[in-house]
């Protein structure tokens, strides 16, 4: 005869943002999503930490010069290909 385990809880906690009544998206502590690509737009969740690097900073800077403080999803947008932020987030992790 067994007995039943106690759920663990997820070790990382993690916010839940509601963007209307229907979408609810779940953002892990210490991580904020962007929004990246030309033409079509793909979110990626990305590390708090990734704001010390200078690179990362460049591209803010370059979201800001574009769209200024009003962003066409509603979210950051950064303004350059996947394949490019991708690689400069993979450089970034392994530094």
């Amino acid at each position: 005869m067994g007995f039943p385990l106690p759920r663990i809880a997820s070790a990382k906690p993690s916010l839940k943002l509601s963007l209307s009544s229907s979408e609810t998206i779940v953002m892990p502590k210490g991580h904020f999503g962007v929004y990246v690509g030309e033409a079509e737009k793909k979110r990626f969740v990305v590390p708090l930490s990734f704001l010390k690097h200078l690179s990362f900073q460049n591209l803010l800077s370059q979201a800001r010069k574009e769209f200024g403080l009003n962003h066409p999803i509603g979210a950051l947008t950064i303004p350059c290909s996947e394949e490019a932020f991708i690689d400069l987030t993979c450089n970034l992790q392994n530094s």
